[in-house]
């Protein structure tokens, strides 16, 4: 494990600790993956996510994502196209990946003005390319309903078959518009929401739309759709005000709150397009806490994650979760961070 002065971390991650299907494909409940605990310089601890009640204090504040997430992948015969974010103009970026036997790689192919077609007599137009391998494109008609119609889940080469899209909804999904699951709060589950607010610990919503999570080698994040309503910020605000816990339900939760965060940390109601790169040197403004899964080497989550730990921590963390097999990605276990 090696870590740069920037809180980027590298390490090898074995192929057998990634998580290949829903924790409850393997008997296990969604609030049952395990949850390890970083706090302050203190060595983590090992808990299961249902623990998350007694791990947090009355007063603290859990912020989620209600993003619901799109069957946004439409298969052809050899190529797939990931649907990812929808522009204001009606156009949508995409990714065109290669299929392979185990789910496709990334295509480095197209040229603007092509014309794909797709399942259900549907046509996609590549206007320009938005990144250097996302495209800008127009469908033929609406693209939500065609998607729910002959799309199916975002799925890469660690998980082995498709899984119904259920299975990548949040219990707090209800804004449709992710192409990939805010993953950090699928442990979620009805009884442990009531059990949080039973204990004093408050829920307040953000919407922030994912876009495909498979960029290139030290590609940073794109800009993405989010929405920070003035409850939510009241409530952050307030949280602050009273010395409890900010806690973001993923890093889509921080990469909003931060964006709309001033100077002095406090929240005000804020929606649009968020560029906003959580980094160490940057820092944290509003979050004090984050739930999180485990995340790649060297991926930008893990610059976020360094802003809230510290490097050192991080990196005493991710030792800790290779050492105990902890599993990985978006159906694996979860991690708390906590400042204090």
């Amino acid at each position: 494990m090696t870590a740069s002065l920037t809180g980027a971390l590298d390490f090898a991650l074995p192929p057998g600790l990634s998580a290949h299907e829903p924790p409850e494909a393997r008997g296990t409940a969604r609030d049952a993956v395990r949850l390890m605990v970083s706090r302050g310089d203190l060595d983590p601890l090992h808990h299961r996510f249902a623990d998350l009640p007694r791990l947090l204090d009355p007063g603290d504040l859990i912020v989620v994502n209600n993003s619901a997430t799109l069957p946004a992948a439409v298969r052809l015969d050899r190529l797939a196209v990931h649907f990812s974010t929808a522009r204001e103009d009606g156009t949508w970026l995409v990714e065109l990946r290669r299929r392979t036997s185990k789910a496709s790689e990334p295509y480095g192919g197209g040229e603007p003005g092509e014309w794909l077609p797709l399942p259900g007599r549907a046509t996609l137009r590549l206007i320009e390319r938005e990144t250097p391998r996302l495209w800008r494109a127009a469908l033929d008609r609406d693209v939500e309903r065609y998607l729910h119609g002959h799309g199916v889940p975002i799925r890469y080469s660690y998980v082995e078959r498709d899984w119904p899209i259920e299975d990548y909804q949040t219990v707090f999904a209800t804004v449709p518009g992710s192409a990939e699951m805010p993953s950090a709060a699928r442990p979620f589950t009805a009884d442990l929401v009531a059990a949080l607010v039973a204990r004093g610990i408050g829920i307040a919503p953000i919407t922030l739309h994912t876009g495909v999570a498979s960029p290139e080698k030290d590609e940073p994040p794109y800009a993405e759709r989010y929405d920070v309503p003035g409850s939510t910020a009241r409530l952050v605000n307030l949280a602050r005000e009273n010395s409890n816990r900010v806690v973001a339900a993923g890093t889509t939760v921080v990469r909003a709150l931060e964006t709309a965060a001033g100077a002095d940390g406090r929240v005000a109601a804020s929606a649009g397009w968020t560029r906003h790169v959580v980094t160490p040197e940057l820092g944290v403004r509003a979050v004090t806490g984050l739930i999180t899964g485990l995340h790649e080497p060297r991926s930008s989550h893990l610059l976020l994650l360094s802003a809230i730990a510290g490097v050192n921590v991080l990196a005493r963390a991710y030792e800790a979760a290779l050492r105990e097999r902890y599993l990985w990605h978006e159906f694996g276990d979860t991690h708390l961070i906590l400042r204090s």
